[in-house]
């Protein structure tokens, strides 16, 4: 069943004090499966076999945190719609699309290692990826400023011409294009998933029109599906050199070395960069007990990034923000880091949920390291940042 639309805010939070989520239940038909791990594989010798990391389980999490949690007040919620095939074109080409839909009528295939199209899958990507059309058009159309698709499956790592990691459609890169197509001149994307966004960032690689910064996990290359590396050095080619910032940063980073990288990599580039539009591409896998990352956020680090993203949008694009929904697999912990992330968006002035497991101690003196030679790397070689 789609989400209805929501009553009327309640009188509390002001008008901009709103996050408007747009859902659909079907998304939830999007089955992944067992096995050992993403691999669909039963060795024959285990008693228990998990579920796919990327599992409905980790969505209804989210999902109810935001209708029953403490945040609920400022959340109003929108129906999602699938999305037509000619919306699809604009970032992923004719037969990759063609593939997709083909694999569907046969009743779905392993795409790549760890992403599976099965009965439904199809339908809840479109889902997903017209959902998130819908979350930017309200924006876009000014009926109010933040947006946040909760969509799946995720989409960052798809490329124009193929799926990847647990990724079929590039949610975020479609919104993208649909908001330079509306008149955006600059498009910024910030991406905090564990994982490289190598789909987002594919897809304008060649273009200025796009600033893609994505904060990640030091991972590499993890096969044919992502050849891309994430590295400091793949920078853009063309007239969209030096518009793909990557920012790998090591194991463990924690609160403190992300924020510490978000104020002296991230914001600096945006404010030579001026966007008209921000697009804040969240995954919760870098969490402390993330199965599938191992950067050790807290809910304090996701609520500060969440607040520094939102002090961008109030400066640069008129206080316009879409947010989208990409990684996070602790069934629970994932939930809890979305509401702070959306406590910081909304720049509440106290947390509204405490942390039911944080312990994790920091020590950043090796990221602040790293973050410094990136930057420094990054003024080097890179001419829009040249004097930063």
């Amino acid at each position: 069943m789609a989400a209805s639309a929501s009553p009327s805010p309640p009188s509390s939070p002001a008008a901009e004090g709103i996050i408007n989520v747009f859902w659909d239940d079907g998304m939830l038909n999007h089955d992944t499966g067992k096995g050992v791990f993403d691999t669909g594989i039963d060795p024959g010798f285990l008693e228990v076999l998990e579920k796919h990391p990327e599992n409905a389980d980790r969505i209804k999490n989210m999902v109810s945190i935001l209708k029953r949690g403490p945040i609920s007040p400022y959340i109003s919620w929108h129906a999602g719609i699938p999305a037509q095939i000619p919306q699809l074109l604009s970032f992923h080409t004719p037969d990759y699309i063609n593939e997709l839909v083909e694999a569907d009528k046969a009743g779905g295939k392993m795409v790549c290692d760890g992403t599976f199209l099965n009965p439904g899958s199809w339908d809840a990507a479109l889902l997903a990826a017209g959902t998130t059309l819908s979350a930017m058009k309200h924006v876009l159309d000014g009926h109010r400023k933040i947006a946040y698709a909760l969509v799946r499956p995720p989409g960052h790592h798809a490329q124009p011409t193929m799926a990847d990691g647990y990724c079929f459609l590039n949610n975020a890169g479609l919104a993208v294009q649909l908001a330079l197509n509306s008149g955006c001149g600059k498009v910024v994307v910030i991406d905090i998933d564990v994982h490289y966004g190598n789909g987002t960032a594919e897809g304008f690689y060649r273009s200025n029109k796009v600033l893609t910064i994505s904060l990640h996990m030091n991972h590499g290359s993890w096969g044919p599906s992502h050849p891309q590396n994430g590295t400091v050095d793949e920078l853009g080619e063309g007239e969209g050199f030096g518009y793909n910032l990557n920012i790998p940063l090591p194991n463990g980073t924690g609160d403190r070395g992300y924020v510490h990288a978000m104020t002296e990599l991230v914001v600096p580039a945006i404010q030579k960069f001026e966007p008209n539009m921000i697009v804040l591409v969240v995954g919760q896998d870098s969490s402390a007990f993330d199965p599938n990352g191992r950067q050790c956020l807290t809910m304090d680090g996701y609520r500060e990034m969440g607040r520094i993203v939102r002090s961008l949008a109030d400066r640069y694009s008129g206080g316009r923000l879409l947010i989208v929904q990409e990684g996070g697999y602790h069934v629970t912990y994932s939930a809890y880091c979305l509401h702070a992330t959306l406590e910081g968006v909304l720049n509440l002035p106290l947390a509204l949920l405490s942390d039911p497991i944080a312990y994790y101690p920091e020590d950043e003196a090796f990221p602040v390291k790293v973050i410094e030679s990136i930057k420094q790397y990054q003024n080097d070689v890179i001419p829009f940042l040249k004097g930063s």
